[in-house]
């Protein structure tokens, strides 16, 4: 600032009106250059004093403040929506507990898994599990330089010019790790949410459902500006990629967190042990109302980093941390309806339509009803549930969200059911192509027999096949797939149609091009979005095929096993359910079971399914998946089983150990096994294995075969 500018207090209102413009410009080019070019062309300091004038300004002439003053922002927009950013270490989500019981044994769980006695101590923290989006920021050398939300958990969208306009969020460290990553809750207190509604209504927009929606709405806004005018928080809890660790502990690593600026729930505290832990949790939730912001639980973590380390993670959740969740709020309400939806392995599954009632701040109008015992009042063994009260149209309903996310019927006031209601009485055909429903034996759901001739389960199936985790083809969501099933002029009936579109008549694709919501442009790039996806790794591949009782987490587990598509269709294609070495080998598996191998192989079997299957693979290049952990060490690629007592470590630590070093941990042995490592106490494995010549190594023996000895 040069001595020859005019004191605020000088300026007139002219005066003031040409400056601002002057700032804004001055400013905006100031945020490009550092926030989107990494080159920038005034000092801090220089900044800082340009921001204090603008504002100083604006607080004197607040009728000149301008829409997109720098006040309301920080940063610069993004140029074209949301970049994706990739994750350098997962964000995952948490298990949950729901009763005491549930967090007794999850302690014990972890003593076993450690190897530790019920009376060793063993220190956890607990800390209210703010009900917000979750968020991670990156610090290169003290400055933030990305921000993104979890969305996958591999995969999130760069939120950098939004975050930035977050007060609680530090744009510079000091005394920070080189590399630092500190993963966090963004939310908005209730009397922010209640502010904000007010202003949408004033101004004829829509209002939010909850602070939650709120929050999330605001970080993904395309206009940082709007971003800056909603009051957002943001608390730290956590942390992502270190070039050097925090802290020893968790509470440790959070009080850094705090010193470094920071916000930190003060109610975070240590705890030793479930009795300590619930007792805090009572005092959260005893207080739960007073505190300002929406909490829907309590999250116990580990809080010795090393064996936090020791632990490691399943598949989508870290073993060293649950949440302990309150128990579900509660609403009465009508039953309006019952209506059946017809889902991709064709199950069907009751839904009911409700007088819309407010349940835990959320307005609800739908709820699940499970299946036909359910509402009959009894279990699937035949046991009543809610004594026995069965479900009717027209009565008066208990509703709670389970989790505080999917609402559920919990009860019903017989008093107010109406005279003539009479039993539900559930449908033995599908609503949808009229295909007989049966229930096996065994099975809690009854389901359409009438396969890909069903159009609910077809539009089902090509919905989960365009999901994000399978093909995620961008610009083919839900309701473009039922759009193309219905088209008669370019159909997408299976998945392979998918990649025939653009080679089809030239006419049609103009028709394509010409309807309403599309145009040249929208067409094309959908065909570019699944050219791009013509190449597609196997364990996406697995789980798009929408197979029963396939999820994510075992097409990967499959994936790893099999490593190339040649190898797992040959096996499942081999296969013959409940018997020879293929279903042996597919079993022994650990994370296999027999049912989930059932519905493979039975995939595999049906003529309808694998030639569709067949069809779609034609136009693919399927990417060869990777074995986990090490490639170099001497048991990468091997199928590892043990067996007997572990005396040095727990079952579960080795089995964690052998898949971190490249290993394949089966539950049974095989051909296919390479090693059995076996403990006192082994039994018919170790006898097997001596059957079929597999080594067999002692304990001292594997430990000194991977190094650990």
């Amino acid at each position: 600032m040069t001595a020859d500018v005019k004191p605020v207090d000088e300026l007139s209102m002219d005066e003031a009106r040409a400056e601002l413009a002057r700032l804004e410009a001055a400013i905006a080019r100031a945020d490009t250059a550092y926030h989107q070019n990494d080159a920038p062309e005034i000092s801090d300091a220089a900044y800082d004093a340009l921001k204090r004038r603008n504002a100083a300004i604006e607080a004197r002439f607040p009728e000149l403040m301008r829409a997109d003053s720098p006040s309301t922002r920080v940063g610069a927009a993004p140029a074209e929506g949301f970049a994706k950013v990739r994750h350098a270490r997962r964000m995952l989500s948490l298990g949950n507990a729901f009763a005491p019981e549930e967090v007794a044994e999850f302690d014990a769980r972890i003593r076993r898994y450690l190897g530790l006695g019920p009376d060793a101590p063993l220190l956890y923290t607990a800390e209210p599990k703010i009900d917000g989006l979750s968020l991670s920021l990156r610090y290169e050398d003290g400055a933030l330089v990305q921000a993104a939300t979890r969305g996958d958990g591999e995969t999130g969208e760069n939120v950098t010019a939004n975050a930035r306009t977050i007060a609680d969020i530090p744009q510079h460290l000091t005394d920070a790790p080189a590399l630092l990553e500190v993963r966090g809750e963004v939310y908005m207190s209730h009397a922010d949410f209640a502010a904000l509604n007010a202003r949408q209504e004033a101004a004829g927009d829509k209002r939010f459902a909850n602070p939650r929606n709120a929050a999330a709405g605001s970080l993904r806004q395309l206009d940082p500006a709007i971003t800056a005018t909603r009051p957002l928080n943001f608390v730290a809890y956590g942390w992502g990629a270190l070039s050097a660790p925090l802290a020893d502990t968790q509470m440790g690593a959070i009080k850094r967190l705090h010193a470094l600026g920071f916000s930190t729930n003060p109610l975070t505290r240590l705890c030793d042990g479930p009795d300590q832990m619930l007792a805090h949790y009572a005092t959260i939730e005893q207080g739960r109302a007073t505190l300002g912001y929406d909490i829907d639980g309590v999250v116990y973590k580990i809080d010795d980093l090393a064996l936090q380390d020791r632990l490691g993670f399943r598949a989508t959740t870290p073993r060293w941390a649950i949440a302990h969740k309150f128990p579900a709020e509660l609403a009465w309400t009508r039953l309006e309806r019952i209506e059946i939806q017809v889902g991709r392995t064709g199950a069907l599954s009751p839904v009911a339509r409700l007088s819309p009632v407010t349940v835990g701040g959320v307005v609800v109008s739908n709820a699940t009803l499970h299946n036909e015992d359910y509402i009959a009042g009894r279990d699937s063994t035949g046991n009543p549930i809610r004594d026995g009260k069965d479900i009717r149209v027209g009565d008066w309903v208990q509703v709670y969200r389970a989790g505080d996310v999917i609402p559920k019927i919990a009860d019903v006031d017989l008093s107010k059911r109406p005279d003539g209601a009479r039993p539900y009485r559930f449908p033995t055909h599908c609503p949808e192509c009229g295909s007989e429903a049966i229930r096996e034996e065994g099975d809690s759901v009854r389901r359409c027999t009438g396969g890909m001739i069903c159009p609910a389960q077809a539009v089902e199936r090509l919905k989960h096949f365009v999901s994000r985790g399978a093909f995620d083809i961008e610009g083919l969501g839900a309701k473009q797939v039922e759009m193309f099933y219905r088209d008669d002029t370019l159909p997408i009936r299976e998945p392979a149609d998918i990649f025939t579109l653009r080679a089809r008549d030239a006419a049609t694709l103009a028709k394509l091009k010409n309807r309403e919501g599309w145009g040249a442009k929208s067409a094309d790039n959908l065909f570019a979005a699944i050219e791009a996806r013509r190449t597609i790794p196997l364990d996406r591949l697995i789980y798009a095929l929408g197979i029963r009782h396939v999820g994510e987490v075992s097409a990967d587990l499959l994936a790893r096993n099999y490593l190339t598509w040649t190898a797992f269709e040959t096996a499942m294609t081999q296969a013959t359910v409940g018997q020879g070495p293929e279903w042996d080998s597919l079993l022994s598996i650990d994370g296999v079971g027999q049912v989930m191998a059932t519905s493979l192989v039975t995939a595999f079997h049906q003529p309808a399914e694998r030639a569709s299957i067949d069809r779609l693979v034609a136009h693919l290049n399927v990417q060869d998946a990777t074995p986990r952990g090490q490639v170099d060490s001497p048991v990468a690629g091997k199928t590892v089983v043990f067996t007997g007592t572990l005396e040095k470590m727990t079952r579960a630590e080795a089995k964690a150990r052998a898949e971190a070093l490249g290993a394949k941990v089966a539950g049974s042995v095989s051909a296919k096994t390479d090693l059995l490592v076996a403990g006192p106490g082994a039994g018919s494995k170790a006898k097997k294995a001596a059957e079929l010549g597999i080594e067999t190594l002692d304990e001292d023996a594997w430990l000194a075969l991977i190094g650990d000895g």
